[in-house]
């Protein structure tokens, strides 16, 4: 499940949320649900595919510790880890750096990428979707090989925020 919202604890983060209602809309699905743990999405479209309903209750609250842990200190390549940011798979598919085989890739490591910037193409049940960039970036690292199949959620580019 995602990293809560921040000053909103339980609440699952909103791009994962806006993910979510892009696929239900992109497949024209009436109904999205997703559960983890105590946390529970279910996204449900109004009749005539109007705006995506959005239930996201807050997790039963745990039992406080009997006393504080002392928290580690986390090592320089966790630091770097936890300040990363990553471009994910919206869905299961297959997924290719460029259009055709003999085509440039959509982005190279080092480039840097503008916002609705398409980065790749996930295939996806015959569909071959264009994964645009949501904020501008500098691509770090290409995570995944080209042509090959992709989990919901696998990282596909380390990114860093403009």
């Amino acid at each position: 499940m995602p990293a809560d919202l921040p000053g909103n604890p339980g609440l699952p983060d909103l791009r994962y949320i806006r993910e979510l209602a892009r696929v239900a809309k992109n497949y024209d699905l009436g109904e999205v649900e997703i559960e983890s743990g105590d946390h529970r999405i279910l996204i449900r479209r109004g009749a005539q595919g109007g705006a995506p309903v959005v239930v996201a209750p807050a997790p039963a609250p745990a039992p406080a510790p009997a006393k504080p842990e002392p928290t580690p200190e986390p090592s320089p390549a966790a630091v770097d880890e936890a300040a990363a940011d990553y471009i994910t798979s919206p869905f299961v598919g297959t997924f290719y750096r460029s259009s055709t085989p003999e085509s440039p890739s959509f982005v190279e490591v080092g480039g840097t990428v503008q916002a609705g910037q398409t980065l790749c193409i996930v295939e996806a049940m015959k569909l071959f979707n264009e994964l645009e960039a949501e904020f501008a970036c500098v691509v770090e690292e290409v995570l995944v090989e080209n042509a090959q199949p992709v989990e919901y959620g696998a990282r596909l580019f380390k990114v860093r925020k403009l």
